[in-house]
């Protein structure tokens, strides 16, 4: 029978309440995995991965604070994302968790494994660098705008990935459209994030050279946000990382193609030290590795 995500709730250093789903079977005894969303978007986007790696590992994604289902404080600072992190680990009580980060979400995960080299291994989904910076613009800008609908119906309707993909299946998209929209004070309905935090400049990046951890950078080989030169140059200069790239796939590299994200994933955990049943896990799908 599926697992049923439940939601958990936890508090980090500066008070800002997190909403985490938490899928963990009885079976799972491997380190956790923590899923980490893009801008603007929601735990939800996991949903059709989080459940089949729950399996092995009790999975935790996160909506980072302004997003989702955690709290909308009025104060906004660089690194806070990355405090929700850190607040995360420590209430689970280890460091060693694997982090799947996806566009901010990877460049969070990114920063924290820099910082605390006792993390697991890491997971970097279409990590921007090094594209237009004209798309990336026009997709901060399409969400500071915000907009809201008269009813959850048409909400759900308008819902789109930014930038956009033309891979996601509707019912994908209309599921995920459905976790994403929240009635407002004025009885309109909008999308789960607060669009404010998209004027923030980025944190610096932190130096490669002090990666530790086993790492995967996934690159959609369509994207527009990560070139395959600055994806083969980010290979070379973190010590510990290996590249593929997934067809048919745009920045979204989760929503274009989760079935072959989940087996890329699945084949790359079968590779780290002491990954049980490695054997009964999905092999790699055709794609470039590097």
């Amino acid at each position: 029978m599926p697992l049923v995500p439940r939601p958990q709730l936890l508090e980090t250093r500066d008070g800002i309440r997190l909403h985490a789903l938490v899928w963990q079977s009885d079976a799972a005894r491997e380190a956790p995995v923590v899923m980490l969303h893009g801008g603007g978007a929601n735990a939800h986007w996991w949903d059709p991965l989080a459940q089949a790696l729950s399996i092995h590992h009790p999975v935790f994604a996160l909506d980072f604070r302004g997003h989702g289902d955690s709290d909308y404080p009025q104060s906004r600072q660089v690194g806070a994302f990355n405090e929700d992190l850190e607040s995360l680990v420590g209430w689970l009580g280890r460091e060693d968790v694997i982090l799947i980060g996806h566009s901010m979400g990877a460049a969070v995960a990114l920063d924290h494994a820099c910082r605390f080299p006792a993390t697991g291994a890491l997971v970097l989904v279409d990590l921007a660098r090094g594209g237009n910076p004209a798309v990336g613009r026009r997709a901060r800008l399409a969400l500071t705008l915000r907009r809201t609908y008269r009813t959850r119906a048409e909400a759900i309707d308008r819902f789109r990935f930014l930038p956009e993909s033309s891979h996601a299946s509707e019912a994908l998209r209309a599921g995920i459209g459905a976790h994403s929209v929240r009635e407002e004070p004025d009885g309109r309905f909008g999308y789960k994030f607060d669009p404010a935090w998209f004027a923030l400049p980025s944190r610096p990046r932190p130096d490669l050279a002090a990666l530790r951890c086993p790492t995967l950078l996934v690159r959609g080989c369509e994207s527009l946000l990560l070139t395959r030169d600055a994806a083969l140059a980010f290979i070379d200069d973190a010590p510990t990382a290996r590249l593929v790239e997934i067809a048919d796939s745009g920045h979204h590299v989760l929503i274009d193609q989760p079935e072959r994200l989940l087996a890329t994933i699945e084949s790359f955990f079968a590779t780290l030290p002491g990954a049980a049943c490695a054997g009964s896990r999905n092999p790699a799908p055709p794609a470039t590795t590097t």
